[in-house]
């Protein structure tokens, strides 16, 4: 097990693919309620539109808020005899499905217009909380595959790949299901030019009615399938941990090391602005088709469009980013959306250049589908670099990660919804005001445009590149030739960390109360350092310990030249390690009176 974490082995070819199908249950459903959860209640369950924005964004803003927290106790949780993420799979799976299938459920008769709103409310904010039950162990899960950062990234690209198979699958059952919605509401628009004393369609769609209905169900076999080939087909690989090595941290302390870690900080909000770019404009994108464009009877079409060209792009720019990095694929990919939705926005009515527009859209889509929750890992193994001794916080990195990102899909809903609602749109009807066509062009053009911008910008301050992987990389797979002190360097963005010396034999014991006092100065500071500091405490002192094998680590370094990427040893500047420098200042023969001085130092503080 110890060969497969290490990356000898590598991550078989049949457990990416098993933990690939687990991704299926979270995107399929994801868009579903994306395409049509907000049609369904504005013209099947006849609901205003206040409500509908009221029961979109508070569902998914208790969503957010539930994935730290659920983050935190995965952190916590014990092993057990099925390993430590997957009991949380096994048990939220059953009532998710259930969950999924009372959302689309129309109780009516039964209960009054505000009993409506709180059911709809209550199936909402239980499904999104038994998914994330589901999801964020699932995301969590893939930091225990084994392997190195290059299996990490081919297992990412394969679920990625069939995650967008999977949103394909889910754009076609459910628009065929908008296909039905569609030429109900037109032969009800048909009636009322026969009756002009009505001025709204009939009350109830009877038929698509029981096609969300047949959708929920088939949505619900596909969960619980998949969820059962992920549970049979991936064994959770336990990383070797020492119980000493391990500091367990509070919610909050943990919280706080995560949003002060530059690297995680700018990933976060690059993906959280890019994130409420890409939902904003594909969350208004049936609308846009039906009343901007005029185009709702190729809505199924234009979507499979979009969705096809997006499962295509995931391998090739899993391609792109291993020749040019992860960073510069990020730039080129997102860089295509922008034009895409200015073209469609100008001439909406034109289809053949709305389905060529639709194809860029789709690369775009792909690139923001891919590339963050490939980055993510990197930020993670940062950081175990910079703080050795806090451990299993990968559960609370993806779970925050999940937060933006539902964060940024009920904003964006939300937000959608109540301009809908200002400017006059009223649920059922046949046609809408010129008011109306313009928020959805503003919505699905101009103001995702700039919240792009404004993502890309935080990707560009994003400090690791390709330089920086590979000196991770390198640090994860010889970590004796390296210094394990770096996460007492005060500054979290730096490429490589500072050497911690020690103790001189014979230290006085002025200058070792001064190191004291430095020490408690560190751990009194009122900045990310200090939980920094005191993560480090540990492993700071048995770097210490190295002292005595100077001439091993020497060979080791040797060792890592000659394997990890010696072109780029060809052209970096020679810098002395801290093994060298103690291989210096510390013959072997002194090594256990330093051990023994580190020692009473330590018990004395």
């Amino acid at each position: 097990m110890q060969n497969s974490l290490t990356g000898s082995g590598g991550i078989p070819l049949i457990r990416k693919l098993c933990y690939a199908a687990g991704g299926v249950p979270y995107q399929i459903t994801s868009v579903a309620i994306a395409i049509s959860l907000q049609i369904f209640l504005l013209d099947v369950v006849q609901m205003e539109a206040f409500y509908v924005s009221m029961i979109l964004f508070v569902s998914r803003a208790w969503d957010a808020v539930t994935d730290p927290l659920l983050g935190y106790l995965l952190s916590r949780s014990n092993w057990t005899p099925i390993s430590k993420l997957t009991p949380w799979l096994v048990i939220s799976t059953p009532f998710g499905v259930l969950s999924y299938l009372l959302l689309w459920f129309v109780p009516r008769g039964s209960m009054s217009e505000a009993g409506s709103v709180l059911w709809f409310l209550a199936a909402a904010c239980l499904f999104e909380t038994l998914m994330s039950c589901y999801n964020v162990p699932y995301l969590s899960l893939s930091m225990f595959l084994g392997g190195d950062q290059r299996d990490r990234d081919s297992a990412t690209a394969y679920r990625m790949s069939v995650e967008a198979a999977a949103m394909l699958l889910a754009s076609v059952i459910q628009g065929r299901v908008v296909s039905v919605y569609n030429s109900e509401k037109q032969e009800a628009c048909q009636q009322l030019d026969e009756t002009p004393q009505s001025t709204s369609a009939p009350q109830t769609l009877q038929q698509t009615e029981k096609a969300f209905l047949t959708s929920a169900l088939v949505m619900g076999a596909l969960f619980f399938l998949c969820s059962l080939v992920l549970f049979l087909g991936v064994k959770e690989q336990r990383a070797p941990l020492c119980s000493d090595d391990k500091v367990q941290l509070s919610f909050l302390t943990s919280l706080k090391m995560l949003v002060c870690h530059v690297p995680y900080q700018r990933l976060l909000l690059g993906f959280v602005f890019s994130a409420l770019a890409f939902q904003m404009s594909l969350g208004n994108f049936a609308l846009f088709c039906s009343h901007a464009a005029g185009l709702g009877a190729q809505f199924q079409h234009l979507l499979l469009v979009l969705l096809a060209s997006a499962s295509i792009a995931v391998p090739l720019w899993q391609i792109v980013l291993l020749r040019i990095g992860k960073k510069a694929t990020v730039f080129v990919g997102l860089s295509l959306f922008i034009p895409a939705v200015i073209v469609v926005a100008c001439v909406p009515s034109n289809l053949p250049l709305f389905i060529t527009m639709c194809i860029l859209i789709g690369f775009s889509v792909a690139t923001m589908f891919l590339l963050p929750w490939s980055m993510l890992p990197d930020v993670v193994d940062d950081f175990a670099v910079k703080h050795p001794s806090c451990k299993d916080l990968e559960p609370l990195f993806f779970s925050c990660y999940s937060f933006c990102s539902k964060l940024a899909g009920g904003l964006s809903v939300g937000l959608s919804t109540m301009t809908l609602q200002f400017v006059g749109y009223k649920a059922g009807a046949c046609n809408h005001g010129d008011g109306v066509v313009v928020a959805l062009i503003v919505l699905f053009s101009p103001v995702p445009i700039t919240l792009l911008l404004i993502g890309m910008l935080f990707f560009h301050s994003y400090p690791i590149d390709e330089r920086q992987r590979l000196q991770l990389q390198e640090q994860q797979l010889h970590p004796e030739a390296m210094p394990s002190s770096s996460s007492s360097v005060p500054e979290e963005n730096t490429e490589q960390p500072a050497v911690l010396q020690p103790p001189h034999v014979g230290v006085t014991s002025t200058s070792h109360e001064s190191n004291t006092n430095a020490d408690h100065k560190s751990d009194s500071s009122p900045h990310c350092h200090s939980h920094k500091t005191k993560c480090s405490v540990t492993p700071s002192i048995r770097s210490n310990d190295s002292n005595s094998r100077s001439e091993k680590s020497s060979r080791i370094k040797s060792h890592v030249r000659s394997n990890v990427n010696p072109q780029y040893y060809k052209h970096r500047p020679h810098r002395h390690t801290g093994g060298a420098k103690l291989g210096r200042d510390f013959p072997a023969n002194n090594s256990e009176s330093s051990v023994s001085h580190v020692r009473s130092k330590v018990s004395w503080v």
